[in-house]
């Protein structure tokens, strides 16, 4: 019993830790969405930010700094993306599509140009890295130990053995509901998403909303991307984002742009993707050894199904993708 036990939190840690960085980009998704922008650049926002915390961590030594290098790569390229679409009200589709390509190639070619290792960061040591709050609760098999079979097993390694990015990335979900639903600056934006006209008519700036939703986006991206190179893994790889800024527009979708359905899609894809790593390998009766290929296709697959079978019933913010001209 207490195997079983053990192994069920050692797969609930996968999927938080798994979740994290869908979540924070999702909920970035999401904000930005909601004041009636499109933003597919989330994908390269995540991956630049990657690099930059793999980057300055193993240039500075710092985590910290790490942190910050993520954010503010970030906030530059949610800026491009704002001028773009904002302020001079271009594709917002073909902007993101472009964040994504410029993000694909650059930090390949800076990794080889600064590090010559391929296009990787260097491997962080303990110290440059992201740790868990509570170390001696990391392994299954030791939390168990330290705190008997359930409560080390299940409640402690399931729950208690991650780190501050973890618990900041399900913070942020409570924090982007009060925002969007308990203030004014919330309600602003819910609004610029859906009758811009009538908020410039109040004499609200439809830009300045716009902006500042896509501000707050890119703080989730860039610690979506530190989460990637700092926690989950020890160094920037070349596109070690694989997909998951499609796949968490894909959660928000599914959630129809509400935060909390949102966060349950997130914890869907976390724990499917928890899974097929454990799956790998395990012969199934009848069945035989799954194709490793065919468990870590499973994730995309999963997108694929959700927009096929929702994206036409889920309503989208009205002003979504559609440029705002001020009428005289």
């Amino acid at each position: 019993m207490d195997d079983m036990l053990i192994q069920v939190g050692s797969v609930l840690a996968s999927t938080l830790r798994l979740s994290v960085p869908l979540l924070f980009v999702a909920l970035a998704g999401l904000l930005a969405e909601r004041s009636g922008v499109v933003d597919l650049g989330l994908e390269g926002k995540m991956l630049a930010g990657a690099f930059a915390a793999g980057a300055a961590a193993a240039l500075s030594g710092s985590v910290m700094l790490g942190l910050l290098a993520a954010i503010g790569v970030c906030i530059v390229l949610a800026l491009v993306h704002g001028f773009a679409c904002v302020t001079h009200r271009g594709d917002q589709v073909i902007s993101g599509v472009a964040i994504n390509m410029v993000a694909a190639g650059l930090t390949v070619v800076l990794g080889i140009a600064w590090f010559q290792t391929g296009g990787q960061t260097p491997t962080l040591a303990s110290e440059q890295r992201i740790g868990a709050l509570v170390p001696a609760l990391a392994e299954p098999l030791g939390a168990a130990q330290a705190h008997g079979g359930f409560l080390g097993g299940l409640i402690g390694h399931g729950l208690f053995s991650h780190n501050a990015l973890v618990y900041l990335a399900f913070a942020a979900v409570l924090g982007v509901w009060f925002l969007l639903e308990r203030t004014r600056l919330g309600l602003r934006i819910r609004a610029v998403g859906e009758n811009p006209a009538m908020v410039d008519a109040a004499g609200v700036s439809v830009p300045r909303l716009r902006y500042t939703a896509l501000l707050f986006g890119a703080v989730l991206c860039g610690l979506a991307g530190a989460y990637l190179s700092m926690a989950q893994n020890a160094n920037f790889s070349p596109n070690m984002t694989a997909g998951r800024g499609y796949i968490a527009l894909a959660a928000m979708i599914f959630g129809r742009w509400r935060v909390l359905p949102t966060l349950g899609a997130c914890l869907l894809f976390g724990l499917l993707d928890a899974m097929a790593i454990r799956l790998q390998g395990v012969a199934l009766p009848g069945v035989g050894e799954v194709p490793v290929q065919l468990i870590q296709a499973l994730p995309y697959l999963l997108t694929v199904v959700l927009l096929a079978g929702f994206i036409g019933q889920a309503v989208a913010p009205k002003a979504l993708a559609k440029p705002y001209v001020k009428e005289r």
